[in-house]
Formats: C-alpha cells, sequence, structure tokens
C-alpha cells in the first residue's frame, strides 16, 4: 500500500476530506512536529500491519501509515533510508525468525516492530509464548542509540458493538498487555491506538475488521507522529546528532 508523497500546497485540494479530519495531520504539520528530528534510519519489522494492508476509501491518500511516516521524516531529512520487512500473516516467532536478520543488519536509529496478531489465531495460544518472542525480538534490535515504537491495537468493538466481548475484542485486550509490558521492559514507545478518540469509527477499518482503512493508516501516521514529538523529540538531547551520531 504505497501513495504518492503530496505536494503540501496541493495537498487539501487533492485529498480534502483527510485534510479536514482532525485525526490526520497534513504535510506541513508533520513536518513541524518533527522539527529537530535527526533520524536517518527507519525501518519497520512484522505481520500485515507493518506491511500496510487495508482498503482505499474515498478522500484519504492510498499510502500506509508506515510510507506516511518516512515522508514525514524525509521532508526534514532528505537522506533517510527506509526499510519495510513486514510480511502479512506471519506469527511473532516467524517475524523474528524471518526479520530479524535483516532489521539488524539495516541498523536502524528508528524502528518499529508490529506483531502478535497472527498468533491470537494459534490454536492454545500462549500469552507468555508471545511475551517470549517479543522480548527476544526486542532484545536483539533495541540497541542502543535506536528509538524504538510499537502499537497497542485499536479497539474495533468500540465501532462495531456485537464484537464487544467476543474472541477478537479479548484477543486484542491481551495482545496490548503483552506488547507494553514488553515494551516498558526495553524501553520501547507504545502508540496508543486503543482508546482513540477515532477507534470508535467504522470507516477506521477494512472490510476484514482485522487491518486499517486508508484513514485508518492516515489516523495511525498522525498518532505516531504526535507519539514521536511528545515521547522522545520532546525530551532534552533526544534524537540530536550529539546523541545519536550519524548512521
Amino acid at each position: 500500500m504505497t501513495g504518492t508523497t503530496p505536494d503540501p500546497s496541493g495537498y487539501a485540494a487533492a485529498y480534502p476530506v483527510e485534510a479536514a479530519d482532525p485525526h490526520c495531520l497534513g504535510p506541513d504539520a508533520s513536518a513541524e512536529l518533527l522539527r529537530g528530528a535527526s533520524w536517518t534510519r527507519f525501518a519497520v519489522v512484522g505481520d500485515s500491519l507493518a506491511e500496510g494492508l487495508g482498503d482505499p476509501l474515498p478522500g484519504y491518500r492510498f499510502a500506509s501509515w508506515a510510507d506516511r511516516v518516512a515522508e514525514a521524516l524525509r521532508a526534514v531529512n532528505s537522506g533517510l533510508a527506509y526499510a519495510n520487512l513486514g510480511v502479512r500473516g506471519l506469527t511473532a516467532a516467524q517475524v523474528r525468525a524471518g526479520q530479524e536478520d535483516a532489521a539488524a543488519r539495516f541498523a536502524p536509529d528508528l524502528l518499529c516492530v508490529v506483531c502478535g496478531g497472527n498468533d491470537l489465531l494459534l490454536p492454545g495460544f500462549s500469552p507468555a509464548v508471545l511475551e517470549k518472542e517479543l522480548d527476544l525480538l526486542l532484545s536483539r534490535l533495541a540497541a542502543e542509540g535506536t528509538t524504538v515504537f510499537t502499537y497497542a491495537l485499536s479497539d474495533v468493538a468500540r465501532a462495531v458493538p456485537e464484537l464487544r466481548g467476543g474472541p477478537l475484542d479479548a484477543g486484542v485486550a491481551v495482545l496490548n498487555d503483552v506488547t507494553r509490558a514488553v515494551a516498558a521492559r526495553h524501553g520501547a514507545l507504545v502508540v496508543e491506538m486503543h482508546g482513540h478518540p477515532a477507534s470508535g469509527d467504522r470507516d477506521l477499518y477494512s472490510a476484514d475488521l482485522v487491518h486499517f482503512s486508508a484513514r485508518g493508516h492516515a489516523v495511525a501516521a498522525a498518532a505516531t507522529l504526535r507519539a514521536l514529538a511528545a515521547g522522545v523529540l520532546a525530551q532534552p538531547g533526544a534524537c540530536r546528532p550529539d546523541s545519536y551520531g550519524s548512521a
């Protein structure tokens, strides 16, 4: 899922619905949030949420959250290197086996890890096993000088009430608890999509009620940039050349 980087001067005309959405960010606002950022190598590892699957939606640019974040970063650092290793359908163990080495070789100074959703579908799903896999993955990739972030997934049951109390609702809550615990141990930032003001909007999701729609990707990208700005860039000396160096 990719799209053409919008011209800031024509963004509102090209995507009027997105431009008017209070939960989204246009190019100018994104660049302002990232002012002072010096990340030079951005990598994404994980499953279909990392890869960026989703349905188009009229009025919104058809681009994944990760591509949008990379575009925003490139607007303040034209030399940004970006690698999205995400592959749909993978469990956390498969992500670790298939993407860990490539991500380590890429040597990112900004890294997103998002996986675990497919583990929920396994017979005999074990939160403890998932937690161990995520711990192993972050132990390898959360190197000194690397900003790591992940996601607490949206509560789709707010948008589809018949899902409340069901397996998907309960599974997402468990996955988010595991993700938050692992992130805390490794100093990773959690982008909280669960409880996001837009998470109760049906058009945030694709028809499968699992992946984001084009709007969902735009909202998730905005939430990511806001979280990075508040949780990392707002810290004195954070993400500056004197603390990260050049990659």
